[in-house]
């Protein structure tokens, strides 16, 4: 196996986990403000590990979707598996789920970077952002993370 090194390969690469880093950024920014905060700094790795995913499928399985396929169904369980760690019952309160939401967006961010759907990307993250800021001020109970009774 041949462990080349292409400084312009290298330059695509860093760009594309640098953008998918920073769509996440503020979205992660907006979750690290709450009580029961995942961290500031969550969201960005979560997308920048997805778009490291993303970039090894396209490059070790060019033309294979079947295996980028079962790469991303990989990415995506184990985000899931990220994200309900965020969720938190409290008696008959649960938190967490905008947020293990947001995690997982924030992985899907890093997915479309790292295969080159930067529109979707960008996208996605002007959606949760807003959904973030914006519905909060229609949140009744006024919690700095949703509230639903289970």
């Amino acid at each position: 196996m041949e462990l080349g090194f292409d400084l312009e390969r290298l330059n695509q690469d860093l760009i594309k986990v640098m953008i998918a880093f920073a769509l996440a950024l503020p979205i992660g920014w907006e979750r690290g403000r709450g009580r029961y905060s995942v961290g500031f700094r969550t969201l960005p790795i979560v997308s920048v590990a997805a778009c490291g995913f993303a970039l090894v499928a396209g490059t070790d399985f060019p033309g294979n979707a079947e295996a980028q396929a079962r790469v991303l169904q990989g990415v995506v369980t184990g985000i899931g598996f990220i994200g309900g760690g965020a969720i938190v019952k409290l008696r008959h309160n649960v938190k967490g789920l905008v947020t293990a939401a947001s995690i997982w967006n924030a992985g899907a961010i890093g997915a479309a970077v790292g295969l080159g759907n930067l529109n979707i990307a960008v996208v996605l993250s002007i959606i949760n952002l807003t959904s973030l800021v914006v519905l909060a001020y229609l949140n009744a109970d006024g919690d700095d993370d949703e509230s639903s009774q289970s």
